[in-house]
């Protein structure tokens, strides 16, 4: 198979316009293709992240503890890839790396299905705190943290990004981190500011770690491809004319 970045011997030594072009790689003439539509829902997306952040330290009374908790750390990242990925959509360069969006999907599901599907869920260090009589400021915060950022992201991946973008390989990566935060709950649990969770939370809590990036892959696989702004004639638009 032939190698586009290289070139014959016989137009190597060339100097007219023609050979020139034919020298050219395909990827150095591809037209920029900016997404303002995407870049705007990833800038909202981050300022969201960072406003659920503000108001849960708002509402907590012990702010800087927050930061060990598994649902902050995830959003703080969430934040900073997305202003990232918006710079990058905005500008037409290439988009983050689905190894990094694939991570962040999964660390920002997480969270959300312990709060709201386990039982005990809501006293792990995968959440965030439970005060007897929350505030306003920190029901607002945990609303968005828990439920309206990860369905922004999921959204986001779903209509924003084409499929298949994921690979096997990143099912035995992702949950690394996640696994690891598990152990080091129960290693330090005053460390992690929340009790070590019982033998039968942590075992579904590991075993909801390895499931969720495994069901992110097949869905990835067999989800159709958005409507994304792309050449008329080819999905790729590696030529100027097309």
């Amino acid at each position: 198979m032939s190698d586009p970045t290289r070139t014959s011997q016989s137009t190597r030594h060339a100097t007219d316009p023609a050979a020139a072009a034919a020298r050219t790689p395909a990827a150095a003439v591809a037209p920029t293709i900016r997404r303002p539509l995407a870049a705007a829902f990833r800038i909202l997306l981050a300022a969201a992240a960072l406003t659920g952040l503000l108001l849960a330290a708002l509402g907590s009374p012990a702010p800087a503890h927050l930061v060990t908790r598994f649902t902050v750390q995830a959003n703080l990242a969430v934040a900073l890839v997305s202003a990232c990925s918006a710079h990058r959509a905005w500008t037409g360069r290439r988009p983050v790396s689905p190894r990094v969006t694939g991570a962040l999907l999964s660390f920002l599901a997480l969270p959300a299905l312990v709060h709201y599907a386990l039982p005990a869920g809501g006293t792990t260090a995968f959440t965030l705190p439970e005060a007897g009589t929350p505030t306003a400021a920190q029901t607002i915060g945990h609303q968005l943290l828990h439920a309206l950022i990860p369905l922004a992201a999921l959204a986001d991946w779903l209509l924003l990004t084409g499929p298949r973008g994921f690979r096997l390989a990143y099912a035995w990566q992702w949950p690394a981190y996640p696994l690891l935060y598990l152990a080091f709950t129960l290693a330090f649990p005053t460390t992690a500011g929340a009790p070590p969770p019982t033998v039968t939370t942590a075992l579904t809590l590991a075993l909801v770690i390895c499931l969720l990036p495994l069901i992110a892959v097949g869905i990835d696989q067999v989800r159709p491809s958005p409507r994304l702004h792309h050449n008329r004639i080819s999905p790729t638009g590696i030529s100027p004319l097309k």
